[in-house]
């Protein structure tokens, strides 16, 4: 049986995570991280529980002094969410 995931907004998904919309859409323009789908009608943004594992883990790199250059060559391998 799969696993059914969370699904966020952008304005959810800084909530949780502590980072701002600003912030998050910069992640985006760099491919850091990626949004899990969007609403035809609203093109809003959809997020899922590995972009906000991935936040995580950039939170923790950009605390240990990572250039964004050096945390996306560190996300590269784990870029794309587990297939279902």
């Amino acid at each position: 049986m799969a696993e059914i995931a969370n699904v966020y907004l952008m304005k959810d998904l800084s909530r949780l995570s502590g980072h701002s919309i600003h912030t998050l859409k910069f992640y985006l323009k760099l491919g850091l991280i990626r949004e899990s789908g969007r609403s035809p009608q609203t093109s809003f943004r959809y997020f899922d529980d590995h972009t906000l594992e991935q936040l995580v883990r950039i939170r923790s790199w950009r605390k240990a002094q990572k250039s964004l250059k050096e945390i996306g060559a560190l996300l590269e391998p784990a870029a794309a969410p587990p297939a279902a």
